[in-house]
């Protein structure tokens, strides 16, 4: 009778976001670790397909880093980064471009329809989904096909979402040149989150959130304003790789996104723990009201 009870008040805390949140467009990066995960993927494509079937109008878009690097090991491609992104010649992005769209995706997609919904998977070159340019770095060091989002086609994922679909999109662009171009997935999904004017954005990887000192839970941050998260990259607390994705939380929030959430998918039903929780479980980066310090927090 416990069990049930405690069930029961789970249903009662979710339903005020339930109804919230109903027909608004929430968009998720899918990456980092969990995708190789079996366990964690299902408990991924379990919350997402929930949501959808509340009435949220999902979109994913997802990476693939590990198994792209294990696809050109076997093919004999070296692989360089350069400032975190990977060096990509001719010969690379078609394996490249195959892995994402046409294993990543193709799995994804399947797995979503079999639990009852309504997934289409496509790439940016569907419908002509993401126009992109060439990705220029400092140091004058060609990286090769990798690119930077030039403007995505909100109509069509509109349309999708309209007619009940949920798109999952492989990280690839085009130009008008006729080139291919592989794009960070963070920068897609925030990309698409600005153009949708998405409730939220969810950056799903395997990182809790937010630390003021990095590896101590004591110094977790489970809620942070705009003018709060800004602070602690001009403080130094921010640094190193969180930067850039830091920065592309404050972008997608002037540009119309409400909330981005940075979430742990190694945490089982995190988004729904994230969304219909009061607490959540991870970070989440809102607009500005008044200004809190963050060591207050």
């Amino acid at each position: 009778m416990h069990k049930k009870k405690l069930m029961v008040n789970h249903l009662i805390e979710a339903l005020p976001y339930i109804m919230q949140f109903r027909n608004k467009v929430f968009v998720f990066k899918y990456g980092g670790s969990i995708i190789e995960n079996e366990e964690n993927k299902k408990a991924f494509i379990e919350d997402v397909s929930l949501l959808q079937h509340l009435g949220m109008k999902v979109i994913i878009v997802h990476g693939g880093g590990k198994h792209i690097s294990r696809r050109l090991e076997e093919k004999g491609i070296e692989t360089i980064f350069h400032e975190g992104y990977r060096i990509t010649n001719s010969q690379a992005i078609d394996e490249v471009e195959m892995i994402l769209s046409g294993h990543i995706n193709k799995e994804l997609t399947l797995l979503f329809n079999n639990y009852g919904t309504k997934a289409i998977g496509v790439n940016g070159k569907d419908a002509g989904l993401i126009v992109a340019k060439k990705k220029i770095v400092s140091g004058n060091i060609d990286i090769g096909h990798v690119g930077d989002v030039e403007s995505i086609n909100a109509e069509f994922l509109e349309l999708l979402l309209k007619n009940d679909y949920l798109p999952i999109i492989s990280p690839i662009g085009f130009d008008k040149s006729g080139n291919t171009y592989n794009i960070n997935a963070d920068d897609v999904a925030s990309e698409i989150a600005k153009s949708m004017k998405a409730e939220k954005l969810f950056l799903i990887s395997d990182i809790n959130g937010v630390y003021t000192i990095l590896g101590e839970e004591s110094t977790f941050i489970s809620r942070l304003d705009y003018s709060q998260a800004s602070k602690m990259i001009s403080d130094g607390i921010i640094n190193g790789g969180m930067i850039p994705k830091m920065k592309s939380c404050l972008e997608s929030i002037e540009n119309g996104v409400a909330s981005v959430h940075i979430i742990n998918g190694k945490i089982t039903h995190s988004v729904l723990l994230e969304v219909f929780t009061d607490e959540g479980i991870g970070t989440m980066i809102e607009r500005s009201e008044k200004h809190v310090d963050y060591e207050d927090l």
